[in-house]
């Protein structure tokens, strides 16, 4: 896959950061008229129909034949087990106490491509990611409030290890499928499973079709699912997958400021902390040693340096 510009580099990345961030809100807003498992299925399943519908011209790319098993694992990891074990595991634990487990991603995300992507891994990167987790965690724990729940835990962790191995399985597999491809047959094939999930446990009647419900999974469809992933592993594609994992630590304290700014809650000490964190953390990843820079041979170009060709 060719490099991306800076300026599309830094355009992906924000519009990535912006609509993962105020998924979380709308999510939360959504799941007042809907279960949680029916509506996991209809957003995913409505952003890959989407996807698949976009990427029709080019279907002879499909090969599902010789690629199949990529759709197959990528689907598994990324949208199946990884929005399921979130639906459930909410259900054990107090939802910033949750997410800040799940956004122990980008840790993982910076291990796995160390040991099978061939990324490098430095004192520096290192310590950014656990300054950002630990940004994310001073951000999203409510000061050990809410009850504890060592099965929460064990569903928080498993979610992230879900999407970090599903994320460098896309990365090694790039070369031999379509991003567009492969993200919609992903999206589409993980938002049946979820739906068929859905309907065998929860019932259809439970949803209220009102229109702040409808506005709420359109947008989320297109928006965060369908063009959200596809962007996601572009980015992921172009350079290296833990400094675009890096930058997923802003999720939550987009999703923070957006409440602030629009569901009335109010911007704490922990907030600033945080996002001091936060930022530290992702001048670090992102900041190779003297003794790195310039080397060529590397697996995987810095993040939004553009292609030579």
């Amino acid at each position: 896959m060719l490099q991306l510009s800076r300026q599309r580099t830094v355009l992906y990345l924000a519009f990535l950061v912006i609509v993962w961030g105020v998924n979380w809100p709308l999510s939360k807003s959504a799941l007042q008229f809907a279960p949680p498992l029916l509506f996991a299925g209809l957003r995913t399943m409505i952003g890959g129909l989407i996807l698949v519908a976009i990427a029709l011209p080019t279907y002879k790319r499909i090969q599902f034949r010789q690629n199949w098993p990529i759709y197959l694992v990528s689907s598994v990891l990324n949208i199946i087990l990884y929005y399921g074990l979130q639906t459930i595991g909410l259900k054990y634990l107090p939802a910033g106490l949750f997410s800040s487990i799940v956004f122990l991603q980008p840790v993982l995300l910076g291990i796995f491509s160390w040991l099978w992507l061939g990324e490098r891994m430095y004192g520096l990167k290192i310590f950014g990611l656990l300054l950002g987790f630990l940004g994310v965690a001073v951000i999203s724990v409510s000061g050990g409030s809410g009850e504890f729940s060592l099965a929460g835990v064990l569903l928080a962790i498993g979610s992230a290890v879900c999407w970090a191995l599903g994320t460098v399985f896309m990365k090694k597999n790039a070369a031999r499928t379509d991003t567009v491809w492969v993200v919609a047959l992903q999206i589409t094939i993980g938002g049946i499973a979820l739906l068929l999930s859905g309907t065998a446990s929860e019932s259809w009647s439970a949803i209220t079709w009102n229109s702040s419900f409808i506005a709420n999974l359109l947008f989320i469809s297109i928006f965060v699912i369908a063009l959200g992933w596809l962007v996601y592993f572009k980015l992921v594609g172009s350079g290296e997958a833990s400094m675009v994992g890096s930058f997923t630590f802003l999720i939550p304290l987009i999703a923070i400021l957006f409440s602030v700014m629009f569901m009335g809650e109010k911007i704490s000490f922990k907030l600033v902390v945080g996002l001091v964190l936060i930022v530290a953390s992702i001048v670090f990843v992102n900041k190779k040693p003297k003794s790195l820079r310039g080397k060529s041979g590397s697996p995987a170009a810095p993040l939004g340096r553009t292609a030579s060709r």
